[in-house]
Formats: C-alpha cells, structure tokens, sequence
C-alpha cells in the first residue's frame, strides 16, 4: 500500500465513530497524530514522547510522517481508544486524578504508566491500589523556613485519623499534625522549581499554610498526591454522606473580599483596610469538587433581590451578595477562572 492510502486510512480511523479516537486515549487533547500500533490508540504528540519510554510496552509511529502497513492498519481498525479504555481504565478509583493535556509532564507519564505499564486498573487486578492504603509512610524533601534548601522528612497520611503529619529532623513528635479536612495539594513545578514539586495546603488557626516537597521517583510523588485525594475522598464520604442543609437563620453579614489567585485563596476582611484577613476560603479545582454558580439556594428568601453566588466546595457551599448584576458578573468570572485551573 502506498503511503498516501494509508495516510488516507488513517485519517478515516481517526474520524471513526464510536471509537474516541478523535482525542488522545491518554490526556484527551482533541486531533490526535501519533498512534500506538502495540496498544491500538491515538495520542497527541506530548504523551508519545512518554509512549517513547515505554518499547516494551507499547510502540508509536506518525500518522502522517511514517509508513504503515497493512497489517498495523488492519490493527488499529480492530482497536480503539474507547476499546483500550474498557480494558486498562476499568477499575480507576473515583479519586484518582486523570490528567489533562496541560497537566505537568509527571502527572500524564504517571498516568500512562500506571495504565499500560503496571496496569494498575483492568478488571482483572486483585492487589490493593497503594493510593487506598489507610496509611502511608515515607520521605519527602520539603522546602525549610528560609525557602533556601529542601530537607529530607518524613511524612504520614491516616485516612482512618484523617490527619497528615510531618516530622523534623530525628524526632520522634510530629511538627504539624493537619486535619484531611482542609488538606489539598497540587503540583507547582515553577514555583517549587523540581518537575516532581508538589504544594500541600492546610488550614491552621483561621490561616492557610503551604508546604512545598518534592520526590524523585515520580511514581512516588504522584502516589502520595492521589493519597493525599483519597484520604480527602474517604473524609467526605464519612463526614458529609449528604449535602449539608444551610443554616438559614444566620444573617448575611457585610465583608471586604480580596481574591488571591496566584495562592487560590479567596479572604476576607470586616474593613478593607484591615491588616489581617477574618478568613479565607480556599478554591481548588472542578474535578476536586468546587464550582460557582449565580443562584441562591433552595430555601433562602431575601426581602429585596440582589444578585447572589453559591460557591460550592467539597466541605459545603458559600453564599454571598452583590451589590449590582456587573459585580455578581466580575466575580463569578474571576472564580472560575480559578476553578477552571488546573
């Protein structure tokens, strides 16, 4: 077959229906132009450079650069993104974070490994998933005080106590003991300047904290990051069964809001010239459970109209008052944007 007709196939395998083909099996980017021929999936040219570091597993070639043979072609048609998703997205756990294509590099080859590689999610797996474990132990390198140098600490996850602890150097106390409750973690890689840092985020006395570490297994890293999310999972399933009910006889108070979106924090402040913050609200993302919406409650009735906000997270729902529509628009937008982060 020459090498026109088979680009021509393959576009048509590309466009097929009912086979997801038209996003990368592995982050979803839309107009995919790699394939694996071993597994029989689609994926976007960022995910097959990780596809690269796998031979044994799995093998790729352009659609549109390399050759093809028949029986490749015939393959791929028996195969499919949505095929392979059955097989190796089977049993993934319901807070396992799934990438997307503009997730960090460790994230997605974490993904992609776990998948083919360990295939840590086909039907077929008895073994327990590592990130489940009611405890996990280990060390990470955490940034000091001075934010000069990382150091070597070892750190424990109870989703049974629902606290994360920390210790310093030889000591047999936990430097922080932090409740599941306000825990969240991300990766930052510019801010923490490893490809494998990742921020911790807590509440502690009405103020939000960070802590920056890093691991240099990527393996391990995003281990602990899916712990640290099935540690919240289990926490919220125990604590909050069922959407809370609002306290609706609590008045609606005036405060100064100031929105953070570098940090994700959203303060406020009894008067805007105030040096501290009364609280803060942390905003993490869609998948995590947070959403803004331009509405009130079912329940709540207001003697005047005014444009209201319900921010919505994983713990419970905030709501609050704008002074005009432009106002309630402008804060909406801005939350979202956050939200919408990843």
């Amino acid at each position: 077959m020459d090498h026109e007709r088979s680009k021509a196939l393959l576009r048509e395998l590309q466009r097929a229906s009912g086979t997801g083909n038209d996003r990368c099996a592995d982050c979803g980017r839309p107009g995919p132009e790699w394939a694996s021929y071993k597994l029989g999936i689609l994926v976007c040219v960022n995910c097959s450079g990780i596809h690269r570091n796998l031979p044994g597993i799995t093998r790729v070639k352009s659609l549109v650069l390399d050759f093809w043979e028949n029986d490749l072609i015939e393959f791929m048609k028996s195969h499919g993104n949505l095929c392979a998703k059955a097989k190796y997205e089977a049993k993934v756990p319901p807070y396992y974070y799934i990438p997307h294509s503009d997730d960090c590099v460790v994230l997605r080859e974490q993904w992609i490994r776990a998948k083919y590689e360990r295939e840590e999610f086909v039907a077929t797996r008895v073994c327990q998933d590592p990130c489940s474990a009611e405890n996990r132990e280990g060390f990470l390198w955490k940034l000091g005080q001075g934010r000069r140098q990382f150091h070597k600490r070892k750190f424990f996850l109870s989703a049974r106590e629902g606290v994360m602890k920390y210790y310093g150097k030889e000591s047999t106390v936990p430097k922080a003991v932090i409740s599941v409750e306000t825990l969240n973690a991300m990766f930052q890689e510019w801010k923490i300047g490893h490809s494998h840092g990742l921020q911790i985020t807590y509440s502690t006395d009405g103020q939000t904290r960070n802590l920056f570490v890093y691991h240099e297994s990527g393996k391990e890293i995003v281990d602990w990051f899916n712990a640290i999310r099935a540690a919240r999972y289990h926490y919220l399933r125990t604590a909050f069964p069922n959407v809370p009910e609002h306290e609706h006889k609590e008045a609606f108070k005036g405060r100064w809001f100031s929105l953070d979106s570098q940090e994700r924090n959203l303060m406020y402040f009894k008067n805007p010239l105030d040096e501290f913050a009364r609280g803060q609200i942390f905003i993490g993302r869609r998948d995590e459970g947070y959403e803004v919406r331009p509405e009130l409650p079912k329940g709540i009735r207001l003697k005047k109209r005014k444009p209201s906000i319900i921010l919505v997270t994983p713990g419970r729902e905030f709501v609050f008052l704008c002074d005009n529509d432009e106002k309630q628009k402008e804060w909406i937008e801005a939350l979202d944007g956050i939200i919408s982060q990843n």
